[in-house]
């Protein structure tokens, strides 16, 4: 039998709730900004049933990696659940996103035929919120290409997320090339100031989400963190910036993810 189409988002594909484990769900979805099916993995706290009020936590993975990392790699449905059991944090949707998929990675911004931007700023969170009927505030997390794209993207569309915390964030797109083999990131097909972070941080600097972010003190990406911060601290903008012990890896991330959601707890009791 042929799929009905009743939505932008259709068809869509959910796992199996007999199948799955440890809370975690998985979703595909035909996306229009991507121009076909898009990959997230969920995670619903246990005694969750998607209430109206819970928030959504966006995490984007960096180059390589895919929707899977951040709780196959990560643990990061591990943490938060432990955190809420503790009643530390408040129970959160948890949303892990494919990058769309375009080389080794997507770098989040727009593409001919394929909008990896839009398939985060708008494609993910309007299913879930359709399909669950969610509509508790949004937040971003990232790590390195995925830090960026929730700085980038976060900034650019300031009145769509309540906070933004990043990881070992790429903080200007030509630091791709250090990362990836394919070496056409297709960044002459935009305007500079496009891919620019603090363009967008002064463009909506009355308006931005809250923002921290950390990077490691042995990361490649250090430097660039700290130039970051000044810059932000320069132009009066807001933020947390923290470092820790710690390398380009995901033993830092699984770590760090934990300063991410009491973050974002913080700011629900505000």
């Amino acid at each position: 039998m042929a799929p009905e189409f009743h939505g932008p988002f259709d068809p869509v594909e959910l796992s199996d709730p007999e199948l799955e484990h440890d809370g975690l769900r998985h979703l595909t979805f035909h996306s229009p900004a991507l121009r076909g099916r898009g990959d997230v993995s969920l995670f619903i706290p246990r005694g969750s049933t998607f209430p109206a009020e819970l928030p959504l936590v966006l995490l984007l993975h960096g180059v390589y990696g895919s929707h899977w990392a951040w709780f196959l790699k990560g643990a990061a449905h591990r943490t938060a659940q432990d955190l809420i059991d503790r009643g530390e944090i408040r129970p959160m949707l948890l949303a892990a996103p494919s990058d769309g998929l375009s080389g080794d990675g997507s770098g989040y911004w727009p593409m001919p035929g394929r909008d990896a931007e839009a398939w985060i700023a708008h494609d993910v969170p309007a299913c879930i919120r359709e399909k669950f009927s969610s509509h508790g505030p949004t937040f971003l997390c990232g790590l390195s290409m995925g830090g960026y794209g929730a700085l980038r993207i976060g900034f650019k569309y300031s009145d769509r997320f309540r906070g933004i915390s990043t990881h070992s964030s790429i903080t200007h797109a030509e630091q791709m090339h250090n990362l990836v083999r394919d070496r056409d990131l297709n960044l002459s097909a935009m305007p500079v100031y496009e891919h620019d972070i603090l363009h967008w941080a002064r463009k909506h600097r009355d308006q931005l989400p809250a923002v921290r972010f950390d990077c490691g003190t042995d990361d490649s990406l250090f430097n660039a963190s700290a130039i970051l911060h000044r810059e932000l601290d320069n132009l009066s903008i807001p933020h947390t910036y923290e470092t820790f012990p710690g390398g380009h890896e995901w033993s830092y991330w699984r770590q760090h993810i934990e300063s991410t959601l009491r973050f974002f707890h913080s700011l629900l009791s505000k």
